[in-house]
């Protein structure tokens, strides 16, 4: 792309340094940075989302954005916008149209820096614009051209299946998503939520006040929404667009699906400390981002106005959000015979899995956090020991029962450290000793393999 001052010195796309050099004697060229492009283009696309929620960055230097819906005029929008990229020192041309390809063609070779076509009008508006607006490959172009085609009406002119079987479909696809006869999917930058509420203010807010309030009006209108349909929200993402072009979060989990107003605000505004309004926020975005059907639970009968499961999830949201969600939680059985593996942290009040343990083969009440080597005896080697030494102390062996053998999970893979098969096996022995101390124990390894078996106690049963 070249910029009104460029295309005054006579520049154009596609001109060699040399070239370009020879028409313009004080160019001083700069080395390309895509990476460092890409990222910047990212962080206008994300501040852009004060606007709309759906934004896509449009690699190297475009912008897509879906203002269906926003609040004020295009007029007002656009003009808006322009001012404040303008303001950061970042150029821009703009197109507002009824289809992404009319506004990218409108915006990049069309003749105005602010573009408004009404809908229905594509045709109209890019029948005289070179082919290049229609995003085709320079080869592609390069063909078309060779064939005496230069501008969109003549493409219109030429049968669909004869350009079709010269250049492949993309010709005929840009043509028909230009002109909404094809319907073209953009990759937003972040997914649009079904539950979400947006508030912009005329002027910038930034009071604890005002920003209560505004919590207090979109809780209130997400909920609303989520309780027709009988749903609550899980976990609640609040973005403050700040007039220096910052955004502030808050994140919310909640144990149970909510749609009370009230308690949701309660929550969000409990987060306000951390938000720093700056120079003021001039929007506001309330989003659910996950959601879950309402489940009516029955209470006791002797107590109907009693609900305790509710009192708890009062409890641990507080607690959740006071600390972080990764540190308020429970733990569950998990579908493993590896002991390691037999367990899972969970959500506080997640449903209880349907898998449960084996009762004919139990688990020690204590297990220790890894497997700690230790010294035993044995008289026959496929045997449980008769003695062994653990922290130093020697354990005199009175009753073993086993083995229990359990292997490794062949569907995990391969171990990194490319241990043999064979000490991934293990022969469990429940044991107790001549004071009555009861532990658990296995050998790891085969007899007859790469390494001698080895012993380890791995819990406590008492």
């Amino acid at each position: 792309m070249v910029g009104a001052e460029g295309e005054a010195e006579g520049l154009s796309v596609g001109q060699t340094l040399t070239a370009a050099r020879a028409i313009c004697p004080t160019l001083h060229p700069i080395e390309a940075d895509p990476v460092t492009d890409a990222t910047a283009l990212l962080k206008v696309a994300a501040w852009c989302e004060r606007y709309t929620p759906m934004v896509a960055a449009d690699a190297p230097d475009g912008l897509w954005l879906d203002v269906t819906g926003c609040p004020g005029s295009e007029a007002e929008l656009m003009q808006d916008l322009a001012v404040r990229l303008q303001r950061n020192g970042i150029g821009c041309r703009m197109a507002i149209a009824s289809t992404a390809g009319a506004a990218w063609a409108l915006a990049h070779i069309g003749g105005k820096d602010k573009t408004i076509l009404p809908p229905r009008q594509e045709m109209a508006a890019l029948a005289d614009l070179p082919l290049t607006s229609l995003r085709l490959e320079t080869d592609t172009i390069s063909g078309l051209r060779r064939l005496g085609l230069r501008t969109v009406r003549e493409l219109v002119r030429i049968p669909r299946a004869e350009i079709t079987a010269r250049f492949g479909h993309m010709p005929v696809l840009r043509l028909d998503q230009a002109l909404g006869l094809a319907k073209e999917a953009l990759e937003w930058l972040h997914p649009l939520p079904a539950w979400s509420e947006r508030l912009a203010f005329a002027e910038p807010i930034f009071t604890p006040e005002d920003l209560a309030r505004t919590l207090t009006r979109l809780a209130e209108r997400l909920c609303e929404r989520l309780a027709r349909q009988e749903k609550g929200g899980k976990r609640f993402l609040v973005r403050f667009f700040r007039v220096d072009n910052t955004v502030a979060e808050i994140a919310l989990a909640a144990a149970l699906p909510v749609h009370d107003p009230s308690y949701l605000s309660k929550l969000l505004q409990a987060k306000l400390e951390s938000v720093d309004p700056g120079f003021g926020i001039e929007a506001a975005v309330l989003d659910a981002e996950t959601v879950a059907p309402l489940r009516l639970r029955q209470v006791r009968l002797a107590d109907p106005a009693t609900d305790d499961w509710g009192k708890l999830s009062v409890v641990i949201d507080t607690l959740t959000n006071r600390a972080s969600p990764q540190r308020i939680w429970r733990v569950a059985p998990f579908a493993s015979h590896v002991p390691e593996r037999a367990v899972q942290r969970v959500p506080p009040l997640a449903d209880r899995p349907s898998w449960t343990a084996d009762p004919s083969v139990p688990r020690p009440i204590r297990l220790l956090p890894r497997p700690e080597s230790i010294e035993a005896t044995a008289l026959v080697p496929d045997e449980p020991p008769i003695q062994f030494r653990w922290r130093g102390a020697l354990h005199r062996v009175r009753v073993a029962t086993g083995p229990e053998r359990i292997s490794a999970e062949w569907w995990r893979g391969k171990r990194e450290d490319n241990r043999p098969e064979t000490d991934l096996v293990r022969d469990y022995y429940r044991v107790e000793d001549a004071e009555g101390a009861r532990f658990w124990i296995f050998r790891a390894g085969l007899h007859g393999g790469e390494r001698r078996p080895r012993w380890y106690l791995h819990g406590l049963f008492a």
